[in-house]
């Protein structure tokens, strides 16, 4: 048996700019594929169409246009722009017979001459993934699941909440506010030791749950579709434990806006913290009543 992300993230190309992939339905997340994966499957195609090694996927932006649901998807790819330092490409992810799906744009870009600093922190104190109570412990007996297990969240990512509260606790709300570590069960390392950027989209994609945090806990059940998502991949994860720090910094309109700082601190959390990847993102409340 592979590795689930990279079976998943694996296309065919039929044609020039042409492909196919099979989304696995244990990637579903109430009840569509999380967004994130969908897009990784969108960044494959584009990298297999532009083939320049030199030039590594820098950022991207994607549009949840229509929904992609599992199975069978195609993936249509434009080459916009092919450069010597710089290329841009966008692609399209949808479901056969489907008129629109998911759409990404993304530039891939080489090494050039600048500055190099970081102007981010994280937290104090957070606690190391080893200290942090894991989202797959069950919940007390009396806590109601509206939406069932998730293969997605019980076999494929495990998070350990470093900071904010389980939905069943009763706390005074504050900053809409969350850090979570993150571990692919089969983490999808390259040859050279480093995580595949493309595992960094999709763990970029978990941001409204600090919602919770500014709200307090509810009786009343909602989950949040997303928009859109931006993606600023900066630099190479070594570590299997990502430390995903979460905000949303406006709602309104039912609609919010929510930013991630995704975060490599060594392999059990004590190293340096740096900062690999900056996402944001619009997504919409919907309540299943």
């Amino acid at each position: 048996m592979g590795n689930p992300f990279v079976d998943v993230t694996q296309v065919e190309r039929r044609a020039p700019g042409t492909f196919s992939a099979v989304i696995d339905d244990r990637w579903n997340l109430r009840p569509l594929p999380q967004g994130g994966i969908v897009t990784a499957l969108a960044l494959r195609a584009m990298a297999v169409e532009l083939a320049d090694s030199n030039q590594r996927l820098r950022t991207l932006h994607t549009t949840f246009v229509s929904q992609v649901s599992h199975g069978a998807v195609d993936i249509d790819v434009d080459l916009l722009r092919r450069g010597r330092s710089m290329s841009h490409l966008r692609a399209e992810v949808r479901n056969a017979n489907a008129g629109r799906g998911h759409v990404t744009v993304a530039v891939f870009g080489g090494v050039r001459r600048g500055f190099d600093f970081t102007d981010l922190r994280l937290p104090r104190c957070l606690p190391p993934p080893s200290a942090c109570v894991s989202l797959r412990d069950p919940p007390p007996s009396d806590f109601p699941n509206p939406f069932g297990p998730m293969p997605f969240w019980d076999e494929l990512v495990e998070g350990r909440r470093a900071l904010g509260h389980a939905p069943w606790e009763d706390f005074q709300p504050g900053r809409a506010e969350r850090a979570f570590w993150y571990r692919f069960d089969a983490p999808p390392f390259l040859a050279d030791g480093t995580l595949d950027p493309l595992a960094l989209v999709v763990l970029a994609d978990t941001m409204p749950g600090a919602v919770i945090e500014k709200v307090g806990p509810r009786n009343r059940d909602w989950f949040a579709p997303s928009v859109d998502l931006t993606v600023h991949l900066l630099d190479a994860c070594r570590s299997p434990w990502v430390l995903a720090h979460n905000q949303v910094r406006y709602a309104g309109d039912g609609y919010a806006s929510a930013d991630s700082a995704l975060w490599d601190c060594g392999l059990d959390g004590g190293d340096a913290p740096r900062l690999v990847a900056y996402a944001t993102q619009i997504f919409l409340f919907s309540f299943p009543d």
